[in-house]
């Protein structure tokens, strides 16, 4: 390429000073951080703009993520279920039962599932003793219909015996 082997190796000082600078920068950032936990580098850029440091939001941004200093935004609580209702909550008759197997005991959930414009809507049950998915169902209703479409896939999927089976056709 026509040019010396030292030029590969060389390193100027403008690296080492940047590196004086950068460790000036983290120092005061972490300073700051500890004053003002909720700025994110946005904010670090503008304060220490005002202190006279010439940096940009790049810099900082950098910085702030080696030093792990940017600040994680807590997402608003959002409740989804509604305990105080006027129906009948059931027992749960399994709370001290042994399982001893697979397809012994099944549980069922139902859960939503947020797209860019609406809701699906999942419905899953579990083996209780294996904690796998034996069955599943996706609608964007949720409906009657949706649990048994799981149900039906759930008993498709594992073939369950027939005292399993004869029990969850009383409940249906």
């Amino acid at each position: 390429m026509g040019i010396p082997r030292s030029t590969y190796y060389y390193k100027s000082r403008m690296d080492e000073a940047k590196c004086k600078q950068d460790a000036e920068i983290k120092d005061r950032l972490e300073e700051l951080a500890l004053r003002f936990p909720r700025y994110g580098y946005r904010r670090m850029t503008a304060q220490l703009k005002r202190e006279g440091f010439r940096v940009n939001y790049k810099r900082v941004l950098r910085l702030m993520r080696e030093s792990d200093l940017l600040c994680r935004t807590k997402r608003r609580f959002v409740r989804t279920t509604d305990s105080d209702h006027p129906y009948p909550v059931y027992p749960n008759i399994y709370q001290d039962a042994i399982i001893t197997g697979v397809d012994q005991v099944w549980v069922a959930d139902i859960t939503y599932i947020r797209l860019l414009r609406d809701f699906v809507y999942l419905a899953v049950i579990l083996d209780a003793y294996s904690c796998r998915v034996v069955g599943w169902a996706l609608s964007r209703h949720i409906d009657a219909a949706l649990t048994c479409a799981a149900l039906e896939a759930a008993i498709a999927e594992r073939n369950p015996s027939a005292g399993v089976y004869s029990m969850q056709q009383r409940t249906t």
